[in-house]
């Protein structure tokens, strides 16, 4: 390799890939230019560009993706009601081919030889960052230095002062990654899956002895969908998303806790802060409800649930999620609406919803004289319904006697 070799690292201004810009310039007397993707991290972003560079990078890109973020994979989860094994709503996930995309954009016009990223050998965005790269471009080689060299927090600390990178100080025993559509919380006591997260660990979340007394309600508007507005005021999908979490968090709506299996085949303790996702997925899968038929719904769940394992798998690429897509998005053409839901202390319950595609007929439905449903005839309705199970249930009765 020349020395003029460039290899484009994913940056996120942590040990980890400090340690990465050094250890790759050394070992492949290469050029090191970092990308740091925009996703709503809440972080001192050119701080951590201006780091980089002191580090050794011979370039910095910064790269404001959060409008994209949010209409191209946030939405889309939305119509599919992603929940990975019915709770987490995908938030690191969905972010990692776009920051993938971007790491290959950079990689081209750089004229790299190289992506590297900075995940360990335990976890699943390894394989999300290295499919979707591989997928967009065979010729890129990838590179995961820590996987690597495996080193411990200790050992990369070491390196660190050896090199003369400058260790910020840890601001929590936790490990934290987040952007618009939620916080993933790690490590330190969380850990233990006895143990219940500690307040400290969440930021977006009120505790529910300091969420108000008194209920709120937030009315969610929906075209094909998506959402549009809140409390019929028309929302730019960032500000959307930004406010729903807010709103949601004051009222203590948001934390998730549960046992997780990773991808690579660990069982994992994942806790997460996702308060406009849990609000919008629940008021999405309501509206639905509405306007879509029995047999719609049913079917729908099967490809939810696919969707979901295909992205948490990082599979963003693969043809049968652009067949899902084509299906998910067929549905979505009379999901068109508005859901209200009810925020107390950490619950959140839909308690309205209207749409002028709804299935629902209060003539039909009503109990009262009213009812137009002609009640004679499901004495002929179960006669049929129930006729299979009549036949097979006197035939087993008989071979049990026999």
């Amino acid at each position: 390799m020349k020395l003029t070799d460039k290899i484009v690292l994913a940056y996120s201004g942590g040990l980890d890939t400090s340690v990465c810009i050094k250890w790759l310039k050394e070992k492949f007397m290469a050029d090191i230019i970092t990308v740091t993707v925009d996703v709503g991290q809440k972080e001192n972003l050119e701080e951590i560009g201006k780091r980089a560079q002191q580090i050794g990078a011979i370039k910095h890109y910064l790269i404001d993706s959060k409008e994209e973020f949010v209409k191209d994979y946030v939405f889309p989860s939305i119509k599919a009601n992603a929940l990975y094994e019915s709770k987490y709503p995908l938030s690191t996930s969905l972010s990692r081919p776009l920051i993938a995309s971007k790491l290959v954009e950079i990689a081209e016009k750089e004229g790299a030889f190289a992506v590297a990223h900075g995940c360990t050998g335990k976890g699943n965005d390894q394989v999300r960052f290295e499919v979707t790269i591989k997928a967009l471009n065979p010729k890129l080689k990838v590179m995961a230095p820590a996987r690597e060299w495996n080193f411990s927090r200790e050992q990369e600390i070491k390196y660190a002062k050896e090199h003369g990178i400058k260790i910020e100080p840890k601001k929590s025993v936790f490990s934290i990654d987040q952007n618009l559509w939620g916080r993933s919380i790690e490590c330190g006591p969380i850990e233990d899956p006895e143990v219940e997260p500690p307040l400290e660990a969440f930021e977006w979340t009120k505790p529910l002895n300091e969420a108000p007394e008194e209920a709120s309600y937030v009315s969610i508007g929906f075209e094909k969908g998506v959402p549009i507005t809140i409390n019929g005021e028309e929302k730019k999908p960032v500000e959307l998303v930004s406010n729903l979490n807010q709103i949601a968090g004051m009222n203590g709506v948001g934390i998730i806790d549960h046992i997780e299996d990773r991808l690579v085949g660990i069982k994992s303790h994942e806790v997460y802060e996702c308060p406009a996702a849990l609000c919008l997925i629940e008021a999405h899968k309501d509206l639905e409800k509405l306007v879509l038929t029995r047999h719609e719904l049913f079917f729908k769940e099967i490809i939810d649930s696919q969707w979901a394992w295909l992205v948490y798998s990082g599979l963003w690429l693969d043809p049968l999620k652009k067949d899902l897509d084509a299906f998910i998005n067929s549905t979505q053409e009379r999901v068109s609406g508005n859901v209200r839901i009810k925020l107390y202390k950490g619950n959140y319950r839909v308690v309205g919803r209207s749409s002028p595609y709804s299935l629902y007929d209060m003539n039909l439905a009503t109990y009262g004289i009213s009812s137009k449903f002609d009640q004679s005839l499901a004495q002929g309705f179960i006669e049929l319904w129930g006729l299979p199970t009549r036949v097979a249930y006197s035939m087993l009765s008989k071979m049990k006697k026999e």
